[in-house]
C-alpha cells in the first residue's frame, strides 16, 4: 500500500482561497443550481458546415454561472473520472485507498490507457507485430513516484529498458547518451501496465468505451451521460483528459472556473507512424552501434525512432523489426486535420514525409529505405501540452469538480501520475472534512500559466541528453 498525502506538496496556499468573492455565489444557497440567462429573439443564422468552432466554444464557457453544490455528501460518495489514461486510473485507485468509490469512463475500445497504447497485430503468431505508439518510455525524478515505480517493477508490470538510446543527427551521426537515469518501460507494451493497475481495486468500477457528452448537476448530484443515455450520478466528478473534448463538456457545466482553466493549456499535434520491417533497418555506418530509440535531430518530419522487437520482445526474435516514428510537433500542426477521419491524401503525404525524414536521418542515399511490409498511421491530435500552470491538481470544491493530468505539472508519465494521486488525496480530504469552509479546498483555479520546456515527445526528468559517450564508449557499445 502506497498513500501520497498531499498537503506535503503545500497545494493549500496560506494566501486566502483560489475563489475571489466577485467569482462565487453566495454560500447561503440550499440547493444546487445553475442558471442560465435566456438571450433576447434573433434572426434564426445560418449553421456552418464546419460545426462549432473551438474558440467558440471557449467563448461560451465564460458565460455560464457558477454551480454551487450545498447539501452533505451523500453516505457512500461516488466519485466520476472521466478518462482512464495513467493519470485517471491512478486517481481511482487512491480513491479507493481512501475508501472512496468511482467509475472511470474511458473511450478506448482496445482497453484503458489513453496515450498508453499499444498495438498488437496477429497476437496468436509467432511473428505478431507490437508497437507502442504513444509514451515510449518514461524516467524517475520524484521519490514517492519511485515507490510506485518499484512496486510496479517487482509486480512485472514494467522493467528497466537497458537498450541504447541516443540522438540520431541528420547524414547518420548517432550519438549514445550515457544511462544518468534509469529508463522504464512497461513489460508488453505499455498498455499492458494501464490494463493491469487497477487489479487490486475494490471499489473502482471501469465503463468502456464510453463517450460521456454531457454533465448536470441536479438535486446535489452530477448526472451524466453519453448522447443523452443516463451514465449515473455521481457525488464529484474527475476531468482526467483534455482538448476539444473536454473544451465541449465543461462549456455549459456551470463551472466556469474550472472551463477557463482547461481553456488556457496549449496542445501540440504528434503524428504516429508504425512501420514493420521484414530486415533490421541500416544503422548509421560511422558508429555502427545497434540503437533501440533516438531522439532524432535536424529532420523536419520526425522526432523519435524506436525499436519496439528489440525493446519489448526476446533479443533472438526474427520475425519483423516493428519501429514506431513519431512527428515534430511542427510537422504536426503543418499537417493536422480531423483525427477521427484523416483525409486519404493528408494520409499518404505524411506517411511519405515520415519516411524520407527517416531515411535522411539514418544517412541513405534517397530511395534506399527498405519498403515496410506494414504501415499504419496515427494522428494524437491533442498529444502533449505546450504550456503548464504547475500544480499537482486543479479543483473546484463548490461544484465539487477537479482537472487532473500531465500538463497540470509537465508532459511526461510522473506528471500524469503525480496529478492524478494528488486530485485522488485531495477529494478524498474535502469528502472527509465534513463542516470545513468549502473555499479552504479551491486548488489551481486561478493560476497563470508557463510556457513548458522539453522534446516534442515529452520530458524525461533526470534523462541529460548532454550527457553524451565518448569515442571509447561509443566503441565499446559496438563491439
Amino acid at each position: 500500500m502506497f498513500t501520497l498525502n498531499i498537503k506535503t506538496w503545500k497545494l493549500l496556499p496560506s494566501t486566502p482561497p483560489c475563489f475571489s468573492n466577485r467569482n462565487l455565489p453566495s454560500s447561503s444557497s440550499t440547493f444546487t443550481t445553475v442558471t442560465m440567462q435566456n438571450p433576447p429573439p434573433s434572426k434564426p443564422r445560418r449553421k456552418s458546415s464546419y460545426g462549432t468552432s473551438r474558440k467558440s466554444i471557449l467563448r461560451k464557457s465564460f458565460k455560464q454561472e457558477q454551480v454551487t453544490f450545498t447539501a452533505p455528501f451523500s453516505d457512500e460518495p461516488h466519485v466520476a473520472i472521466i478518462g482512464g489514461g495513467i493519470s485517471g486510473l491512478l486517481c481511482a485507485i487512491y480513491l479507493d485507498k481512501r475508501g472512496v468509490r468511482s467509475t472511470v469512463f474511458d473511450t478506448g475500445i482496445h482497453g484503458l490507457g489513453g496515450r498508453l497504447g499499444t498495438r498488437v497485430i496477429d497476437a496468436n503468431d509467432k511473428h505478431s507485430l507490437i508497437f507502442d505508439h504513444a509514451a515510449q518510455f518514461f524516467t524517475v525524478n520524484d521519490s514517492s513516484f519511485a515507490q510506485l515505480v518499484n512496486a510496479w517493477v517487482d509486480k512485472g508490470l514494467v522493467k528497466e529498458w537497458l537498450g541504447t538510446v541516443g540522438e540520431l543527427h541528420n547524414g547518420g551521426e548517432f550519438l549514445p547518451i550515457l544511462p544518468s537515469t534509469p529508463r522504464y518501460i512497461a513489460t508488453n507494451g505499455m498498455r499492458f501496465l494501464a490494463d493491469s493497475l487497477l487489479s487490486e481495486t475494490r471499489l473502482v468500477n471501469v465503463e468502456r468505451p464510453c463517450w460521456i457528452s454531457k454533465l448536470e448537476p441536479f438535486n446535489g448530484m452530477w448526472h451524466l451521460s453519453e448522447n443523452g443515455k443516463p451514465c449515473g450520478k455521481f457525488d464529484a466528478i474527475v476531468i482526467a483528459h483534455n482538448g476539444k473534448c473536454a473544451n465541449r463538456l465543461l462549456m455549459t457545466s456551470g463551472l466556469p472556473l474550472v472551463a477557463k482553466q482547461m481553456k488556457r493549456l496549449e496542445l501540440s499535434s504528434i503524428w504516429a507512424l508504425l512501420a514493420a520491417f521484414e530486415d533490421p533497418l541500416p544503422f548509421p555506418g560511422n558508429t555502427g552501434v545497434p540503437f533501440e530509440g533516438a531522439f532524432v535531430r535536424g529532420i523536419d518530419s520526425v522526432s523519435w525512432m524506436g525499436n519496439n522487437t528489440k525493446k519489448l520482445l526476446a533479443p533472438q526474435n526474427d520475425g519483423p523489426h516493428c519501429w514506431t516514428f513519431l512527428s515534430t510537433a511542427t510537422y504536426g500542426k503543418q499537417n493536422k486535420v480531423p483525427q477521427e477521419n484523416i483525409p486519404t491524401v493528408t494520409s499518404s503525404r505524411v506517411k511519405e514525409g515520415m519516411l524520407e525524414g527517416v531515411e535522411a536521418a539514418l544517412g541513405l542515399s534517397k530511395g534506399s529505405l527498405p519498403k515496410p511490409s506494414y504501415t499504419k498511421l496515427q494522428l494524437w491530435g491533442a498529444a502533449l501540452p505546450t504550456n503548464t500552470p504547475g500544480v499537482p491538481c486543479i479543483f473546484d470544491p463548490f461544484g465539487r469538480a477537479g482537472i487532473c493530468g500531465d500538463w497540470l505539472l509537465g508532459s511526461n508519465i510522473e506528471a500524469a501520475a503525480l496529478s492524478g494521486i494528488a486530485l485522488a488525496n485531495h477529494i478524498a480530504d474535502y469528502i472527509q472534512s465534513p463542516g470545513t469552509d468549502p473555499g479552504e479546498f479551491a486548488v489551481g483555479l486561478n493560476q497563470e500559466f508557463q510556457p513548458l520546456e522539453g522534446h516534442d515527445i515529452g520530458q524525461f526528468p533526470g534523462l541529460r541528453s548532454e550527457e553524451k559517450m565518448n569515442e571509447a564508449q561509443v566503441y565499446e557499445l559496438a563491439k
